[in-house]
C-alpha cells in the first residue's frame, strides 16, 4: 500500500497541474472531442462554449457562500469549542484519520455542502492538535467523505425524480426515495462505504520520513477577530454600532426565526440555500459584534479566487457537452456495449465519464436521462436502479475532479496535487465496491 500511495503521489505531485490550467487543458479536450465525435464545426464549439461560459453564475455565488460563511462559522469562538472538544477525541494521527473520513460521510451524506465545509475544517483543527499527522492525507480524507453525498438525503438526481413535474414525469412518472436513496442497494453501498473508507484512509497514513505536517501556528487566523480597542477620545456613533452586539443580536434572531419558518413547513429538508442561510446567522451571532464578524469575512474571502475564476470555465464546458450532443454519444457508447446484467454497472461508468466533463448532477442528468431512461425501458431495467447508478457515477469521479475539490483546498490552503495522489486510491477502492453493488445488489 506504501508503495502504491508513494506511487501515485508521485505522479499527482508531477503531471496533475493547477486547477485553473487543468480546466483549461480539459475545455481543450472537449473542444477537440465535439469535433471528432459530433457534427459541430469549430465556430459552432466555440459559440456552445460562449453561450454556456455564463450558466454557472448562480451555482458559483452559492459555492463562494459554501465556502465563505462555512470559514466564518468555523472561525468564531463557540464553533471552535465545538470543533475542538469533537476533534480532542483523537489521541493519534490514526484515529484522527478516521474520526475525520467518519465526520464527513455522515455530515456530506445530510447535505453535500455542509459535508464538504465541515469535513475541511474539522481536518484543519485535527490538524492543530494531532502531531505528526499527514496534512495531505488528512484533506484528503476529509475530502473523500463528498463520494457518500449522491446516495445521501441531499442528492439531487434521486430528489429530482422523487418531485411531481419533474422533466422526465411524462416518461417514469414519480419515483418515491424509497426506491432511490433509501433502497435496499443505495443503503448498503453506503454502509460499505462508511466502513471502509475510513480504514482505507487509515492505511494510506505514509511512513514517517515521508509525512508532511503543517505547523500549527500557521493555521491560526492571520487576521484578528477581535474588535481592537477603541480609544475614548475617538469612540463616534459609527464605532459604537460597528461594535455593538446589539445589532448583531437583532438581525441574528430574525435570521433564525425564519430558520424555524422554514423547517415547520419543508420539514428537514436542506438544500443549498437554506446551508448558506444558516451559516451566515449563526456566523453573526457567534461573532457577537459586526466588526468581528466583518473581519473574518475579509479573512475567508481570500480563499474563493479559485471558485470565482475557474467555474464559468466548466460551465463552457458543460455547453460544449450538451450542445454539441458529445455526452449524449458518450452515455450511448456505454449503452451499446450493455446487456441485462451489466447494464446497470455501465450506467455507472458513463456517469462517471460524463461528470468529469460536466461536474454538476442536476446538469448531468439533463444530459443523460433520455437516452439511459430509454435504454432501461427498452431493457426492461428499473428506473430508480438507473437514476441512482448515473448519481453514483457524477459522485465517484469527484475524488479526482478537482471542481468540487476547490472550497475544501482553499479552506486547507493546499493545491488539488497535495491531494489527489490519495483521491485516486479512494477512487479505485470505491469504483470497484460501487460496481458490485451495482452488478449484484
Amino acid at each position: 500500500m506504501k508503495v502504491l500511495i508513494n506511487f501515485s503521489n508521485r505522479l499527482m505531485q508531477r503531471y496533475l497541474p493547477d486547477p485553473y490550467l487543468f480546466v483549461v487543458l480539459l475545455s481543450l479536450v472537449v473542444f477537440i472531442l465535439g469535433l471528432i465525435f459530433t457534427k459541430s464545426s469549430p465556430i459552432d464549439m466555440v459559440q456552445f462554449w460562449g453561450d454556456g461560459f455564463w450558466g454557472l453564475l448562480e451555482f458559483s455565488m452559492q459555492m463562494v457562500l459554501v465556502l465563505v460563511t462555512g470559514h466564518v462559522l468555523a472561525s468564531s469562538p463557540v464553533f471552535k469549542k465545538i470543533l475542538g472538544g469533537l476533534a480532542s477525541t483523537a489521541k493519534s494521527p490514526g484515529s484522527a484519520i478516521i474520526i475525520v473520513t467518519v465526520v464527513s460521510v455522515i455530515a456530506s451524506w445530510i447535505n453535500w455542502g455542509f459535508g464538504l465545509v465541515i469535513g475541511a475544517l474539522f481536518a484543519k483543527e485535527l490538524a492543530k492538535r494531532i502531531a505528526n499527522v499527514d496534512y495531505r492525507l488528512l484533506i484528503a480524507s476529509a475530502y473523500s467523505g463528498f463520494l457518500v453525498w449522491h446516495g445521501g438525503i441531499s442528492g439531487s438526481i434521486p430528489l429530482s425524480i422523487a418531485t411531481p413535474k419533474h422533466p422526465f414525469e411524462d416518461k417514469i412518472g414519480v419515483i418515491p426515495t424509497s426506491e432511490t436513496i433509501f433502497s435496499t442497494y443505495n443503503i448498503a453501498i453506503v454502509v460499505a462505504l462508511f466502513i471502509i473508507l475510513p480504514l482505507l484512509n487509515r492505511f494510506m497514513m505514509p511512513s514517517k520520513d515521508q509525512t508532511i505536517t503543517v505547523d500549527p501556528a500557521i493555521l491560526q487566523e492571520e487576521t484578528s477577530l477581535h474588535a481592537a480597542a477603541i480609544d475614548k477620545e475617538s469612540i463616534t456613533p459609527a464605532t459604537r454600532l460597528e461594535n455593538s452586539y446589539i445589532t448583531s443580536l437583532i438581525i441574528g434572531i430574525l435570521g433564525l426565526i425564519f430558520i424555524g419558518y422554514y423547517f415547520i413547513n419543508n420539514g428537514f429538508k436542506l438544500n443549498l440555500n437554506i446551508v448558506n442561510f444558516i451559516f451566515l446567522f449563526l456566523g453573526i451571532l457567534f461573532h457577537w459584534t459586526p466588526k468581528r464578524f466583518l473581519d473574518a469575512v475579509a479573512n475567508a474571502v481570500k480563499g474563493s479566487a479559485g471558485i470565482i475564476i475557474q467555474f464559468p470555465f466548466y460551465a463552457g464546458i458543460m455547453g460544449m457537452m450538451t450542445a454539441s450532443g458529445l455526452a449524449a454519444v458518450m452515455s450511448e457508447g456505454f449503452v451499446s456495449i450493455s446487456n441485462d446484467f451489466t447494464f446497470y454497472c455501465f450506467a455507472f461508468l458513463s456517469g462517471g465519464l460524463v461528470n468529469f466533463f460536466v461536474p454538476s448532477g442536476g446538469g448531468q442528468w439533463a444530459v443523460q436521462a433520455p437516452i439511459m431512461l430509454d435504454a432501461a425501458q427498452a431493457m426492461g431495467a428499473s428506473t430508480a436502479k438507473t437514476a441512482m447508478a448515473i448519481a453514483w457515477g457524477d459522485a465517484w469521479t469527484n475524488m479526482i475532479q478537482p471542481f468540487w475539490a476547490l472550497p475544501a483546498l482553499a479552506i486547507a490552503g493546499l493545491k488539488a496535487k497535495d491531494i489527489m495522489g490519495f483521491c485516486v486510491i479512494v477512487l479505485i477502492v470505491s469504483g470497484i465496491i460501487i460496481s458490485l453493488g451495482m452488478l449484484f445488489l
